[in-house]
């Protein structure tokens, strides 16, 4: 791959996604370490990217993380909309806990309704959801780690979309997942650094479970978290429909319907 292709597809990368590891780029673009490590210098140069701890963004990303707000409706505005398949999903989701699993719970409205359901398991969780947080603390065989990161407000949860070692010592059987909307290209959401936060704990994780309600079915949103062939079982109400029920199970995914 010639310099000019690797500046292509290095720059291709990220206005896809807003903010690349070093991880990845390795993965995509076809160069040594250090010839890539030189093709990021000479872009940073030129004013076309910056390099960051971890990986690069855009000129004016998001490097100053603590001034941004994310996209996507206000935590307080969403824990009130679909609540009751909400609670039913989230019931259904801590039921499929193991006694004593270490597992990540993403935050959500939905994932919240998991957390009156697990102190009997005594589980290990690491959660980036200051409400999870609060919820699982009054349980005292609970265990509860959080990622490092910076916190947003709207939506209470904390996020680092950089390369953490840290982070990576928690290894979960399991990763329970909201999202703003799925459709047949995968796990959609509407701000890349939840994106690029969420696919770190990914990383962390054997299976993933997504709990989502009917509605997120119609949604629609912007960046793709992941490809439906990633989860393995999906829980969503019983208002689901045909179509979208089809189209879950024929990417390999195990559909459980909820009655609200």
């Amino acid at each position: 791959m010639h310099a000019t292709e690797r500046d292509r597809a290095i720059l291709n990368l990220l206005e896809e996604q807003g903010f690349v590891s070093f991880r990845e780029l390795s993965h995509r673009v076809s160069a040594s370490p250090a010839t890539l490590r030189r093709d990021l210098e000479r872009l940073q140069t030129d004013g076309k990217l910056v390099r960051v701890r971890g990986g690069v963004q855009p000129t004016g990303g998001v490097d100053h993380m603590s001034g941004l707000h994310l996209q996507g409706v206000p935590f307080h505005e969403n824990i009130n909309r679909n609540r009751a398949a909400k609670e039913a999903i989230g019931k259904a989701a801590a039921e499929l806990c193991r006694p004593g699993e270490a597992i990540i719970i993403d935050g959500g409205s939905t994932t919240l309704h998991m957390c009156p359901h697990l102190e009997p398991l005594r589980l290990q969780v690491l959660t980036n959801s200051l409400h999870i947080v609060s919820a699982l603390l009054q349980q005292p065989n609970t265990g509860v780690s959080i990622p490092g990161g910076v916190v947003f407000r709207e939506q209470n949860i904390v996020l680092d979309p950089f390369e953490d070692v840290k982070t990576r010592i928690f290894h979960a059987s399991r990763m329970f997942l909201g999202t703003a909307a799925v459709s047949r290209h995968g796990l959609m959401q509407s701000d890349i650094i939840l994106v690029q936060a969420e696919r770190k704990l990914l990383s962390q994780a054997d299976e993933l479970i997504v709990l989502v309600d009917s509605s997120k079915f119609a949604a629609s949103a912007g960046h793709m978290l992941c490809e439906l062939s990633r989860v393995q079982t999906l829980i969503t109400d019983s208002d689901i429909d045909d179509v979208s029920a089809k189209m879950v199970e024929s990417h390999g995914v195990k559909l459980i319907t909820v009655d609200v």
